[in-house]
């Protein structure tokens, strides 16, 4: 399952906007405060009013934003509704981005990807020198990049979860160039840390590699503690997925001694590094108790040799020299071929034995001719060794 890809630029372009944000108390107070003000009275307002209004909007939308993305909708097009005739471009960015990420949240892509280019033509707009809501003189270039990088962080976010990884990658490359532009360290590190993530669940471990080098480079940077024992993470993930299990080890376990001696951080961050242990260990015992296999099986194919050359011997040791039971690749000799081997063996000269067989010298000399072939040698000393080797004699 993909990973939602997590990243603090989403953030950035609140602090740009420099307006009081009431997340998480007085949302009931602020409502009523915007609810009294009807579509004559919007008419009616002054200029001031009005982006009081819009900033109390925007606030609402922020507000809701985790808590009730219905609620958060709405006041982003009530927001929407006073700035965008009057061609508050970065009131209009927010409000775009923010339904956007409702759909987003949704898995509704198609339809988050229409909101954040209509947030993006906005920023452009910002870039080309339109001017703000409250200062003539247009949006600053640091604003205008604020904007920019939170919207390629979401934009990447997006064709990530779309499966479109090139696409993403380029959104974050911009996102990053922005932060290292400032020297936003800590959002570079968590950027590259997410891109070395998604570069893991795609199987490159080369590029998640060199990620993760980049989020420990900027995490060094920045100084944060934090930042560092993530980058420690990605690598005990990298070298799990690498096979290195007693590598990857080490680095999860430094990761979990900073979040056990921090528990004020995310919770979900231990958690996900304890599973990646978990994991490891699951793998490791699975390694041991196939090498044990291994080793077994080794251990039981040399016993298996050893028995079957020991029963080889000893079956070699039980037949004794002279023994009438012949080799199995001696030749196959007739019963009056035998008894002129016989003879031969003890002695006999051919005359001697065609005396003892009554049968004509000749014929022995026949059949000593035949031996010699059988056994493929050229002498009758030759033929007797040969008789005694092949069990026949």
């Amino acid at each position: 399952m993909k990973r939602l890809v997590i990243l603090v630029l989403l953030l950035a372009s609140v602090g740009a906007a420099a307006y009081n944000d009431h997340r998480g108390h007085n949302l009931d107070s602020l409502e009523r405060e915007v609810g009294r003000w009807t579509p004559d009275a919007i008419d009616r307002a002054s200029n001031e009013e009005l982006v009081k209004l819009n900033r109390a909007c925007r606030n609402l939308m922020l507000g809701y934003h985790v808590m009730n993305g219905e609620k958060c909708v709405f006041y982003a097009r009530k927001s929407l509704s006073i700035s965008h005739p009057r061609g508050w471009n970065a009131a209009d960015a927010d409000a775009y981005r923010y339904i956007g990420q409702n759909f987003y949240g949704h898995e509704q892509y198609d339809s988050a990807m229409v909101y954040y280019r209509l947030s993006l033509a906005s920023v452009d707009r910002m870039a080309s020198g339109a001017v703000s809501a409250t200062d003539p003189d247009g949006y600053d270039e640091r604003t205008i990049d604020d904007y920019y990088s939170a919207l390629y962080g979401s934009i990447g976010n997006l064709y990530n979860m779309m499966d479109s990884i090139p696409q993403a990658m380029d959104y974050y490359e911009k996102a990053g160039a922005i932060f290292e532009k400032y020297g936003w360290n800590e959002s570079n590190s968590i950027l590259h840390y997410n891109m070395g993530e998604t570069w893991i669940d795609e199987g490159d471990l080369k590029k998640a590699r060199a990620e993760y080098d980049k989020a420990m480079a900027f995490a060094e940077a920045s100084g944060d503690s934090l930042m560092i024992v993530d980058a420690w993470k990605g690598y005990g993930r990298l070298y799990m997925e690498q096979g290195r299990t007693w590598k990857s080890l080490k680095f999860l376990r430094k990761a979990d001694a900073y979040y056990a001696a921090h528990p004020d951080f995310s919770p979900t961050f231990r958690t996900e590094n304890l599973d990646y242990m978990q994991e490891v260990l699951s793998r490791q015992k699975r390694h041991l108790g196939l090498l044990t296999g291994i080793l077994v099986g080794l251990i039981l194919v040399a016993a298996g040799v050893l028995l079957a050359l020991r029963r080889r011997k000893t079956a070699a040791s039980a037949v004794p020299a002279g023994s009438d039971v012949p080799a199995a690749d001696a030749p196959v000799l007739s019963a009056r071929e035998k008894e002129i081997l016989d003879l031969l063996s003890k002695g006999y000269t051919a005359p001697q034995i065609a005396e003892a067989l009554s049968l004509s010298a000749e014929t022995i000399k026949w059949h000593r001719k035949n031996l010699l072939e059988k056994f493929d040698v050229a002498n009758t000393p030759e033929l007797i060794a040969r008789g005694k080797e092949a069990g026949v004699i």
